[in-house]
């Protein structure tokens, strides 16, 4: 996705048959959502245009990658926080625009809410965070990507690496139960998470981009 995607257009509408083998095509791979962290109807408190004039906007955060977006919304939109509306390949009806954004763009509501939003989004894709701890890999001779979660030394990843070899983690239950001393393995993840997206400099991101290894993992 480009920094700012407008809702598409087609120069001529498609067929109905066009239609129909366009949609069996689409992957489920393929489509991004993303949950509305704030909704504002009169727009940004920031914008010196006359109210009337100001677009409803909302800020959200993408379900995969964690990317923070700004949405800016056609009249007749209506959004509540923590719906999950669709972004990619095409955006949700009442998007008229997204674009990216950083952490510091976000108004007080979406950042505060921000958090809570995170902790969801790992608590229904569950299984695809604990294979975090299932996969894990050494960055270099040195560091191991499970060296970069908050309070994991290296006995605490020793530990890891020794009980997944016995068979791979089923949930955070039993992440917390087979490896001593780690404890709410589910929070260790949101701190990760809420550092990679206050940060803009961190070398090593492991969850926030597309490009970070737990995105696009069903």
């Amino acid at each position: 996705m480009n920094d700012e995607h407008d809702a598409g257009a087609t120069d001529s509408p498609p067929d109905a048959a066009t239609a129909d083998e366009s949609a069996a095509e689409t992957d489920d791979a393929a489509v991004v959502n993303a949950y509305i962290l704030e909704y504002l109807p009169h727009g940004r408190a920031d914008d010196d245009r006359p109210q009337h004039r100001r677009p409803a906007v909302a800020y959200g955060l993408g379900e995969r990658d964690f990317r923070l977006f700004e949405f800016e919304l056609t009249d007749d939109a209506e959004f509540g926080i923590d719906d999950l509306v669709q972004i990619e390949p095409e955006t949700a009806p009442g998007i008229k625009r997204a674009r990216r954004v950083g952490y510091d763009d976000l108004n007080r509501g979406a950042s505060q809410e921000l958090e809570y939003v995170v902790e969801e989004i790992i608590e229904r894709n569950e299984r695809r965070f604990v294979d975090f701890y299932n996969d894990a890999e050494p960055i270099s001779l040195r560091l191991h990507q499970l060296n970069l979660l908050p309070g994991i030394g290296k006995k605490l990843r020793n530990n890891v690496l020794d009980e997944r070899k016995r068979g791979p983690f089923e949930s955070f239950e039993d992440l917390e139960e087979r490896v001593s001393g780690l404890h709410d393995p589910k929070e260790t993840l949101v701190e990760r998470v809420m550092e990679e997206l206050r940060d803009d400099d961190l070398k090593y991101r492991i969850f926030v981009g597309i490009d970070a290894p737990t995105a696009n993992k069903d």
